[in-house]
């Protein structure tokens, strides 16, 4: 499986950006989407999470000001991220999972100015 992920870039605090990630390669049916990230000098964590049936899961961080989405047909993820803050700026990394395998994206950086 392969990931490509799109978006971010250098945003005001209190702005938004969109970040996408289309998965190509040997897809199983059933599987999780998600984002995960990692700022400098700090451990990756877990951003939100999708499942092919539309299940959710979101730190608790970004609950209210993050949405993730998917469009199955397209096997993309995206993730809508409102209101964001300087400690959201990141490297962000799409992740995909299923029964078999796990696969991780590229990173892509979000950087939010105050």
């Amino acid at each position: 499986v392969q990931l490509q992920a799109s978006g971010g870039g250098l945003v005001q605090a209190g702005g938004s950006a969109r970040l996408s990630c289309a998965a190509s390669g040997s897809i199983f049916s059933l599987n999780t989407m998600g984002w995960y990230r990692q700022a400098p000098g700090k451990q990756r964590e877990m951003v939100a999470k999708i499942t092919t049936g539309g299940r959710t899961n979101y730190a608790d961080s970004v609950k209210g000001r993050f949405t993730i989405s998917r469009d199955n047909a397209k096997n993309t993820v995206y993730l809508q991220m409102n209101s964001l803050k300087p400690e959201d700026t990141a490297v962000y990394y799409c992740w995909y999972g299923s029964t078999f395998d796990d696969h991780w994206g590229q990173g892509t950086q979000v950087t939010v100015s105050s």
